[in-house]
């Protein structure tokens, strides 16, 4: 099939990427001629482990093409809407200029019998807003279809994905045709577009088009509550002298909760859960539903309580102030496995640091380029180890791999205090207490224990080893 994307972010570049690979013939367009420039020539312009490769066969095989102008999508039998709603300057609600501009930029270059197809996180009544714009155009059909990526594994969970969700005018029932039973119209079209991903047993959910502008929302407020819940007890676990680590994974092996994002640190930040349960809480209230109001602004504020409790704990660590101290924050980006800084738990903690008067230093094995513009109070240094040369403090904000694998104890030959603050709870505490460090995490039973100790700096110290560990090792 002939395909348009709208809008080529972080969803729509995986979308037209993904959806070139499965055969299909794809223009994604975007107002922004460098992102188009650098995506037309088979590079993303953001990491997302997997999406160059895609991009690059889709460059090769010319099934996927990137423009600025919206009359390139003319041809196309399809168009997904992919454009960002972020969170509004004024307001905890969504934004949905871009989405309203693009899908009145589109308007007139759509063909008969086209079907537009929304795939942003939008509050219930977008596609009846969505439905007003393409109101002069009633051969055009509307119908919505939530994306459920995450960010580092974006490409996995395109051609992979858990589940395929349809919000269609009139839901299941007005999906199919009563008499034949068949497929007709949205649903008949999605259906060719993830015709391999059906074929391959990929569960296909048709509902009314509130549900689905419902369902993504409820997934990340859901996801959102287990995380700040978790967290919660761990501040708990730390009162009363227990292990959150010990007592998530026992709670994780009941079926009926499971184990996923039951891991207890910082939380969570990026562009989606922050903004998506915000704009929940909004609509919530806007309908009078005080439950989820109430219960998403307490999500929301224990979320955001962990930064400033880490910032505590760094205080502490320091003796009680942090002024003239040097700290090394070890991670930059919101999660591993992506260079997306928006609302970075990191970032906020390194920032909230220097605001105290500590010196910062922040490493990142791929945000540094766009962390150090938006900080300009912070150090930014791409090497792990220059970051942590002379460091009183090592704190763990983003658990990368490469930092889960540091090694205790050539990372201590470069700090003057080894004095670790593990805010995600990944380190082998153990082997770091081995060697001499103080480490202190969230919730865990690890607290005031091990020696601190002063690195020694001696010449060459770096060149005798690496400061990741062996694959497999400690």
């Amino acid at each position: 099939m002939k395909i348009s994307v709208i809008g080529c972010g972080y969803l729509g570049a995986v979308h037209a990427a993904t959806l070139a690979s499965m055969g299909h013939t794809v223009v994604g367009i975007d107002v922004d001629p460098g992102k188009v420039r650098q995506l037309a020539q088979g590079s993303a312009p953001f990491h997302e482990p997997g999406l160059d490769e895609l991009l690059e066969d889709g460059r090769t095989t010319g099934r996927l093409r990137f423009s600025t102008d919206p009359a390139d999508a003319k041809d196309a039998q399809v168009h997904f809407l992919c454009v960002g709603t972020p969170q509004e300057k004024t307001s905890d609600a969504a934004d949905l200029t871009f989405l309203v501009s693009a899908t009145e930029a589109l308007l007139p270059h759509l063909a008969a019998g086209a079907v537009v197809v929304g795939k942003s996180t939008v509050p219930v009544g977008t596609v009846d807003l969505l439905g007003a714009i393409l109101a002069p155009r009633p051969d055009v059909l509307l119908g919505w279809n939530p994306e459920f990526l995450r960010q580092g594994t974006a490409v996995k969970d395109s051609l992979v994905p858990d589940r395929l969700v349809y919000g269609v005018e009139g839901g299941r029932s007005g999906a199919f045709n009563p008499a034949t039973g068949s497929p007709m119209g949205v649903t008949a079209v999605l259906d060719a577009v993830y015709e391999p991903l059906l074929a391959a047993g990929i569960p296909r959910l048709v509902c009314s088009s509130a549900t689905a502008e419902l369902i993504k929302s409820a997934a990340n407020a859901y996801l959102a509550t287990k995380v700040s819940f978790i967290n919660a007890v761990a501040e708990l676990c730390d009162a009363v002298g227990a292990d959150v680590g010990e007592l998530s994974a026992a709670m994780g092996l009941d079926p009926r909760i499971g184990g996923r994002y039951l891991h207890a640190g910082l939380g969570f930040g990026g562009g989606c859960l922050p903004k998506d349960i915000r704009s929940f809480r909004t609509q919530a209230a806007t309908l009078g539903v005080s439950a989820v109001e109430e219960w998403m602004r307490l999500v929301d504020n224990v979320n955001l309580g962990q930064r400033e409790r880490t910032v505590r704990l760094a205080a502490e660590l320091c003796g009680g102030a942090l002024s003239g101290r040097s700290v090394t924050v070890l991670g930059a980006s919101f999660k591993p496995d992506t260079d997306d800084i928006r609302d970075s738990p990191a970032l906020d903690v390194a920032d909230r640091l220097a605001a105290a008067g500590a010196h910062v230093t922040v490493t990142d094995p791929k945000a540094v380029n766009l962390a150090w513009r938006r900080y300009p109070r912070l150090r930014f240094e791409a090497s792990t180890e220059k970051a942590l040369q002379d460091a009183e403090l090592v704190l763990l904000l983003t658990e990368w791999d490469e930092y889960r694998r540091l090694s205790p104890a050539l990372a201590g030959q470069l700090v003057r205090r080894r004095v670790v603050l593990d805010a995600r709870n990944v380190l082998d505490a153990g082997a770091w207490q081995e060697e001499g460090w103080m480490v202190r995490g969230l919730g865990t039973s690890v607290g005031a224990l091990g020696t601190v100790a002063t690195g020694a700096l001696g010449a060459g110290t770096v060149g005798t080893g690496t400061l990741n560990s062996a694959p497999g090792g400690r």
